[in-house]
């Protein structure tokens, strides 16, 4: 591989029969450290680096997984995917595999990846990000801009009890030595997932694979996280399909069009999602969201449309998500 070619690798995800993993190769990529900045200056610099990266177009890629090779090429963004089945049957873990760049008379270096098999039993929980986790206003392109640029990593704002709430989730029916998967989908590029990643991991939110947008280039920075909404309900609709036997919980917001999506993926898959979780963001479409959500009772999905996360713990211990034991040992004073 060539020295300033770079590969990154996102946690991938499946079973036996259909694994996956993604990721990004770049010719170029300037040395960023998402956790250096000190003030909005310096923050907003930070940022602007992470769309200054250049693709590796059409690059071959190999990924080694036990005694298993597989080859596949990048896009045009420098976006790889490697689909396959594997020779051997896998119990439910986390599996090491490694991601190396195919160049002529270059020695083949790999970089090191993992991909999760959770049990058919465990719950799977789909997650948005923006306003649903994180405070974004992501309806309006400014406001959200603003807290990009203005708060690093450890200043991002959460909404209270967040963290609480999804690690009871990733506990829910399950061994602590295989919690619940969580996929964290966004509207957000995959230009932002250093900075997602390290959001999640100082705050101590559950690990999980992030299924973002489309990479984008310096030049449509001030378009960020304006993807178009069908590529959600495309990527949720592909987790799915990999997941055939698995039960599924969706969480987002109403500030754009998660209810819309989430209940089509209802009606398309009424055996498979158990509950719908909606953050009431606009307050002007409480009436519009709790009409889409009604129209799910008679599938006996369980919805909840929540102003706080106590309302949202409250109602998952209701339906059996979580348990009174493990409530208790993590809300002290609930």
């Amino acid at each position: 591989m060539s020295a300033s070619a770079e590969i990154k690798i996102y946690n991938g995800y499946g079973h036996t029969k259909n694994l996956v993993v993604y990721g990004h190769v770049f010719k170029w990529r300037p040395e960023i450290d998402v956790k250096l900045a000190a003030n909005s200056f310096q923050q907003m610099l930070t940022l602007l680096k992470l769309f200054m990266s250049r693709p590796y177009a059409y690059a071959r890629l190999r990924l080694v997984f036990m005694d298993q090779i597989i080859e596949t090429e990048s896009a045009s963004d420098g976006f790889f995917k490697f689909k396959w089945t594997s020779e051997m049957h896998l119990e439910p873990g986390i599996y090491d595999l490694k991601v190396g760049l195919i160049e002529e008379g270059t020695e083949t270096k790999y970089v090191p990846g993992k991909v999760y098999v959770p049990s058919t039993t465990q719950y799977a929980f789909v997650s948005d990000i923006d306003d649903t986790v994180l405070i974004s206003h992501s309806a309006s392109l400014w406001r959200r801009l603003r807290e990009l640029l203005a708060r690093n990593p450890y200043r991002r704002r959460l909404f209270e009890d967040n963290v609480i709430w999804y690690n009871l989730l990733s506990n829910a029916a399950t061994e602590t030595a295989h919690l619940n998967p969580f996929f964290y989908v966004s509207s957000s590029e995959w230009n932002l997932y250093d900075y997602l990643h390290e959001i999640f991991r100082y705050n101590g939110l559950p690990t999980g694979s992030f299924l973002l947008s489309h990479f984008k280039q310096w030049y449509n920075f001030f378009k960020s996280g304006r993807t178009k909404h069908d590529d959600k309900y495309r990527r949720i609709d592909r987790l799915l399909r990999v997941f055939p036997k698995q039960k599924f919980v969706l969480i987002g917001d109403n500030s754009q069009r998660d209810p819309i999506i989430y209940t089509a993926l209802a009606n398309r898959y009424p055996d498979r999602i158990v509950a719908i979780f909606i953050r009431n963001i606009k307050k002007r479409r409480s009436k519009f969201t709790l009409q889409l959500l009604k129209d799910l009772a008679k599938s006996d999905i369980r919805t909840c449309l929540f102003e706080n996360n106590h309302e949202a713990i409250e109602f998952s211990l209701r339906i059996g998500l979580i348990q009174k034991e493990n409530l208790y040992s993590n809300l002290s004073g609930f």
